[in-house]
């Protein structure tokens, strides 16, 4: 089976308390959005204390054309992407060489050629690397960029797959939209950069820790396409979201997760570790609900979103990280994800100490 061999994530520089960032929203929007002192609650509400920004608070205060914000997008991916992946491999103990395959998963700017082209000249990395960009996928891309890499391991034993999330939710802001769904954004959404290397089974893991890929699935809901996603204008990147998502997980993760395990002959209590995308409090709070675990399992979940904010595909790769540096149960592991579609992204995970 594919394992894990090695994970990293990136903290910016700009990390900013959850108090900062409410002060500088109501800055922001109170000359034209007479909503905002009732809804300022909705910063306290989510339970972050700290969010990962690219850019210093100040940045979001002054206009910027969407030309401006997206080479911005691509100067500080390509930059943070190339630190992540360093880490990463001196973490497997890999040569650059070595690398087969990456994909780049990213939904917050847009570069052709992908990001992965770029990292590739600018690490002079193996030129026949197999290339797959993926845009779209939103908070989902964490999971599913995970499973592709695994199936990609899988099917080539002597693979080693670099994969790299870029989310910098925050150079999508738009300083003039004064829409419900900008303001909420603003109270959730953070930067984050993670790398994984995924190995085939030829490939000796050199890591303490055993995490290796069992199954994956993925789902899109019907007649669901506007719950979450982007409007394109020609200013840039407006966030769409509904506050059903918190119903429409009700409604389906336990028949969604415990389907996808009794394929793999397992029940929900067979999972010893939750690595689950953090959506926000609400999100959080439907999965313990719908699934009846309580708060100590999604611990890790809720530690990141509370350092570092939501960050979208990144989000649960940062989750990931925390299992595999910090400690974790022996047994099974369950990736979980929402995104745009609106999806649910799975993956089964085997989760051993060496």
């Amino acid at each position: 089976m594919p394992s894990l061999a090695a994970i990293s994530k990136i903290d910016f520089p700009f990390r900013v308390s959850q108090e900062e960032a409410k002060q500088c929203a109501k800055e922001l929007f109170a000359p034209s959005f007479p909503q905002v002192e009732r809804m300022l609650s909705a910063f306290d509400n989510t339970e972050i204390k700290t969010r990962n920004f690219c850019n210093p608070l100040k940045y979001y205060s002054t206009p910027h054309t969407f030309q401006e914000q997206n080479a911005e997008y691509i100067r500080i991916s390509l930059e943070n992407s190339v630190s992540a992946i360093e880490q990463c491999i001196s973490s497997a103990q890999i040569n650059k060489d070595e690398i087969t395959d990456i994909i780049f998963v990213s939904t917050t700017g847009l570069s052709t050629p992908s990001l992965d082209a770029l990292i590739i000249n600018k690490m002079r990395l193996n030129q026949d690397i197999n290339r797959i960009p993926i845009f779209g996928l939103g908070c989902a891309g964490g999971v599913a960029g995970f499973a592709k890499a695994s199936i990609l391991a899988k099917a080539n034993p002597n693979a080693v797959v670099l994969l790299v999330a870029v989310e910098l939710c925050s150079m999508t802001f738009l300083k003039n939209d004064y829409s419900k769904s900008n303001f909420i954004g603003s109270s959730l959404f953070a930067d984050g950069v993670a790398c994984c290397v995924v190995t085939g089974d030829n490939r000796t893991n050199k890591t303490a820790n055993s995490f290796r890929f069992v199954d994956a699935r993925s789902k899109l809901y019907y007649d669901s396409l506007d719950v979450m996603g982007w409007e394109f204008l020609d200013k840039g990147f407006k966030v769409l979201f509904s506050q059903d998502i918190p119903t429409i997980i009700s409604k389906n993760i336990y028949a969604d997760i415990t389907t996808f395990l009794e394929k793999n002959n397992l029940a929900l209590s067979d999972i010893k570790n939750f690595v689950f995308h953090p959506g926000g409090k609400k999100v959080l709070d439907a999965y313990e609900d719908a699934l009846s675990i309580d708060g100590n399992d999604l611990k890790n979940t809720r530690e990141v979103i509370n350092d570092y904010g939501n960050m979208s595909s990144a989000t649960v790769l940062y989750v990931l990280e925390k299992f595999f540096t910090q400690g974790f149960e022996n047994g099974y592991g369950l990736m979980v994800s929402m995104g745009p579609g609106f999806s649910c992204e799975m993956v089964l995970l085997q989760m051993e100490k060496h």
